[in-house]
């Protein structure tokens, strides 16, 4: 269908803007083709797929039109309503489903939507959203009579995550839902496992009034580190748009960034069980890898992105992973999903297992001089081009991992240069053992890439 534009397949997920990229006719086509896959994959007639939606203007019109898509192909909808994605992925799980497919803008802005999809096998994303939109162009769909009824799975959800905690002592912690569809179950959550919560932006509102629902901004965490301070809470957490990822404040109000984080829930678990693997991505401090081997785990460098991380842990059998960006996934004591509601219980039970606030968590561990993620913006093929001459040009210097990117070790620090999945962007960081080697490193690949035309 030529009013299906390619740039919206994207490498996770499809996505776009409202009205321009995304409309009910376009959700159809790419549900058609979804459920098409499905009943082909799964050798079908009639499968069954979970459908979600978050919060946005746009996500039930969006759903529903989706939802008719897949009918349209054979396939068995369960229509689970308004939730958060990670009670979607649960819906696929608690409900025996084959796949599910979430609408959701995520973090970016209101006027974007888009769609999360997963198969009970696994993630869904790269060649297998390209298929899609090459299904639609040949209008290559399976045809049947499916169903769709309504089956609602918040309830369960929070009944499940709650069961997993008895906190050891009360916790008082701050909570930042953004208006985001977290509002919908974080603060109940929370409360049954016994927390002390002061709600922030709790009431589930599209338009986002207060602040972009974005935890990896730092402007947007304002509100939560003000109150955190004003009320003596032991830790703040705020949650993404349609809260799988987390991101988190200390008693004195200092961002905890996605890789200390995933060291807080890494050594927690090695307590409980030497030997344990954790996936993170490559954006992530060395402290991390150095501080994991430290205490008897094996720290496993990988990709970023959510899919990614999920297939890395099915492949290698890691059972805790996370990223940068917030996302932590959990297969020890849980499902393997990306779960920011799930990570937030899990870091308030840690506190609560502590003499003492967040902070304590990260007691003796060091903070080293580093950069947050730059992003320069970069033509899609360029992109590429420019990482792979990183590669090859810092190679010939240091050492160089190159599983996604150029993460290039340096003396006293490292530098990343890697092309986003999914915008025309470079992205880096820099890490160090101080500001002033910091700088250093920073400058030596800036001037490099001033020679290759990009200028940050």
């Amino acid at each position: 269908m030529n009013f299906v534009s390619q740039h919206i397949f994207r490498e996770y997920d499809v996505r776009g803007v409202i009205g321009e990229d995304l409309t009910p006719a376009v959700a159809s086509e790419v549900g058609k083709a979804f459920g098409s896959q499905i009943v082909k994959d799964f050798d079908l007639a009639h499968p069954t797929v979970a459908i979600g939606r978050d919060n946005r203007l746009s996500s039930e019109e969006l759903s529903a039109a989706f939802a008719e898509g897949i009918v349209a192909s054979g396939a068995r909808v369960l229509d689970v309503g308004l939730v958060p994605t990670p009670a979607l992925y649960f819906a696929v799980h608690h409900l025996g489903c084959d796949a599910g497919i979430q609408v959701t803008g995520s973090h970016n802005p209101p006027e974007y939507n888009g769609f999360k999809m997963l198969t009970s096998r696994g993630p869904f994303y790269g060649a297998a959203i390209q298929e899609l939109h090459r299904r639609i162009l040949d209008g290559e769909f399976a045809v049947g009579r499916g169903s769709l009824e309504a089956r609602p799975v918040l309830d369960a959800y929070i009944e499940d995550v709650a069961g997993r905690f008895k906190l050891e002592r009360p916790v008082r912690v701050v909570i930042d839902c953004g208006n985001g569809t977290g509002s919908l179950a974080a603060l109940p959550l929370l409360k049954r496992i016994g927390a002390q919560v002061d709600a922030l932006y709790c009431d589930s509102d599209g338009t986002f009034p207060n602040h972009h629902p974005d935890p990896t901004v730092d402007e947007n965490l304002v509100a939560l580190i003000e109150r955190v301070r004003e009320i003596g809470a032991e830790l703040g957490v705020a949650f993404d748009g349609d809260a799988d990822r987390i991101g988190a404040v200390d008693e004195n109000g200092r961002i905890v960034r996605g890789d200390y984080l995933l060291l807080i829930y890494a050594l927690d678990a090695l307590k409980r069980r030497p030997g344990e693997q954790v996936i993170f991505d490559v954006k992530c401090s060395q402290v991390l890898a150095d501080r994991i081997t430290q205490a008897g785990g094996r720290p496993i460098m990988w990709k970023t992105g959510h899919s990614l991380i999920k297939e890395k842990m099915r492949e290698t059998g890691a059972r805790i992973a996370g990223e940068m960006s917030g996302h932590m996934f959990f297969g020890d004591e849980y499902y393997g999903y990306d779960d920011a509601l799930y990570s937030a219980c899990r870091l308030v039970a840690a506190v609560s297992r502590s003499s003492s606030a967040l902070s304590g968590l990260l007691e003796g561990i060091p903070q080293l001089a580093s950069t947050p993620e730059i992003r320069v913006d970069c033509g899609d093929t360029r992109k590429f081009e420019i990482v792979a001459a990183a590669v090859k040009h810092f190679k010939r210097h240091y050492e160089v991992n190159d599983v996604d990117g150029a993460r290039i070790k340096l003396p006293g620090g490292w530098a990343l240069i890697r092309a986003s999945n999914t915008q025309p962007i470079i992205v880096l960081r820099f890490e160090a053992s101080d500001g002033e080697r910091l700088d250093e490193i920073r400058a030596e690949v800036a001037a490099w890439l001033r020679e290759e035309g990009v200028t940050f």
